[in-house]
């Protein structure tokens, strides 16, 4: 009897998804989207911002910078928000304030005016990421996560990797402020929804009482330096630099009051006894390797793409296509794997995927074109998501609901922070590489050999026409030849260094403990 009961009480809310939360969700799913999609969209086209708002060379990077440093920010806040607030006041005043911040991006007129619209837009709608996150853990049955979670998987590693194309090909089709104004009417659209439809949960007003202010100011500082001299350093050659010199003393303080006040204040900021549930704490660090795959080679590609091949934002937008459309043909049998296959093996199986796709990426050549480079996008679009959809399942699919707000925030923010991590480290990576390659060929091309000089000679004859001026135009060809070869070959060298790494991570994760899963659980076991 008490087995027939037990098999009976749960089956129709496993089996049913309320049609009006699945709506409300779904609107959510896409203003994260968006917000995402945000984080990238403006790579392939900073060119034209930088021509459009007269900014030089040293200030167009802000673009983006602001954007990411501001969203860092608020990803860990948003668990507070939300619990304080509630889902539905939180999502809808995030999504509604990224909308507005982003027609004020398209209407900018000078580089500073973007910069503050830039950074407004990223922390008002960085609230918007882990409140998915955290709804689609707590709205919908156990025995739906392997519905549930390839879907926001698919969003959150879908809008970074396809970025890019959306962003050439606005540019190129309309113009670069189209880039913000295409936020517009989708952002009004899932605010208005999402405020009438979202009752998942009430507010408590009460946690305002204790608001940690310090604590507040201190997690900004921290990450906020953190994010600035991680974005910065690789091109500044790091502390021989004041600015991020200043902002990486700023964010070691900041980190010094910050995890003084989680373990002092009445009510942190942010709680970070999450990380003491064992599943949280191994699926975040996966999350942070994750985004180094992520982000790192969504930036890598389109920076061989466009400084070794010469292509444009809109061929670089249609060449990157490819990870998109493996990653959502793979997210439906993810989310089936996880009902059958130990997660540790789908990720373990991700991995080795990246592995073997950055491994091709070792005998990269200066004249690697689509074909070439397919394989290995292929591979990274499928591996994404093989390992997403577990990793989520690992970190938040088994906590409590209380706890889901506050976790969800971490998750995320460790996902960005490895993105931001591996940028850095693959950005300087490529620029001492280069350097080192540079000086080598350098010593190799002496006049001393006789087939530098027939080279030399052969490339002068094609500058004959241009008389006296020959001899300098071929030196300067010579000499940029020298660089694209070197830059291939550091290119060369960061693939391999990332495939030691996404290497050593497949063969480490036989030494976790089998996870009992929401998703696995839910389809084994009911």
């Amino acid at each position: 009897m008490a087995t027939a009961t037990a098999t009976a009480i749960p089956a129709p809310a496993e089996e049913t998804i309320d049609k009006r939360k699945l709506i409300a969700f779904l609107a959510m799913v896409f203003g994260m989207f968006m917000a995402i999609l945000d984080i990238q969209v403006v790579s392939a086209s900073l060119p034209q911002i930088q021509a459009g708002l007269g900014a030089s060379g040293d200030e167009i990077p802000w673009v983006q910078t602001a954007y990411l440093v501001a969203e860092v920010v608020m990803i860990p806040l948003s668990g507070f928000l939300s619990r304080a607030f509630s889902t539905r006041w939180t999502f809808a005043v995030s999504c509604a304030g990224f909308t507005f911040m982003s027609f004020m991006c398209g209407t900018a007129t000078n580089i500073n005016e973007m910069i503050i619209y830039r950074a407004l837009q990223g922390f008002i709608g960085g609230g918007m990421i882990p409140t998915v996150f955290a709804a689609a853990f707590t709205i919908f049955p156990r025995s739906k996560q392997a519905i549930v979670s390839p879907m926001i998987g698919l969003v959150a590693t879908l809008a970074p990797t396809i970025g890019p194309t959306v962003g050439g090909i606005l540019t190129d089709a309309i113009s670069w402020h189209w880039l913000f104004f295409i936020n517009v009417v989708p952002g009004i659209i899932v605010t208005l929804m999402t405020f009438a439809m979202v009752d998942f949960d009430e507010p408590d007003l009460s946690l305002l009482s204790n608001f940690d202010w310090t604590g507040l100011i201190s997690m900004a500082v921290f990450l906020g330096g953190m994010e600035y001299a991680l974005e910065e350093g690789p091109g500044h050659d790091w502390f021989a630099e004041t600015p991020v010199l200043v902002m990486s003393v700023l964010a070691a303080v900041g980190a010094v009051v910050f995890f003084a006040r989680v373990l002092l204040a009445r009510q942190p900021i942010v709680d970070l006894y999450a990380f003491k549930d064992g599943n949280f704490a191994t699926g975040s660090l996966l999350s942070f390797v994750l985004g180094v795959g992520l982000y790192g080679l969504t930036y890598l590609f389109p920076v061989y793409l466009a400084g070794v091949r010469g292509y444009d934002s809109r061929m670089i937008g249609e060449t990157m296509f490819v990870t998109g459309l493996c990653m959502f043909f793979t997210a439906p049998i993810a989310g089936n794997l996880t009902r059958f296959v130990d997660p540790r093996l789908m990720i373990a199986g991700g991995f080795i995927g990246f592995a073997a796709g950055t491994w091709i990426m070792t005998g990269i050549t200066h004249d690697w074109d689509f074909y070439e480079i397919l394989l290995p996008q292929v591979l990274r679009g499928v591996s994404l998501m093989i390992c997403m959809v577990p990793i989520s399942n690992i970190a938040l699919g088994t906590l409590p609901p209380a706890r889901i707000k506050n976790a969800s925030g971490l998750f995320n923010l460790m996902r960005n922070l490895g993105g931001a991590v591996g940028l850095a480290i693959i950005n300087t990576a490529l620029n001492k590489r280069q350097d080192l390659h540079l000086s080598r060929l350098g010593e190799a091309v002496n006049w001393s050999r006789d087939s530098v000089m027939q080279t030399y000679e052969n490339m002068k004859a094609g500058f004959v026409a241009f008389g006296a001026a020959a001899d300098q135009m071929t030196v300067s060809r010579l000499v940029g030849l020298m660089r694209r070869e070197a830059l291939v070959m550091a290119f060369s060298d960061v693939f391999l260094l990332l495939t030691l790494l996404f290497g050593l991570l497949s063969f480490s994760i036989f030494m976790l403990k089998k996870p009992q899963m929401a998703g696995g659980g839910g389809g084994g076991g009911h």
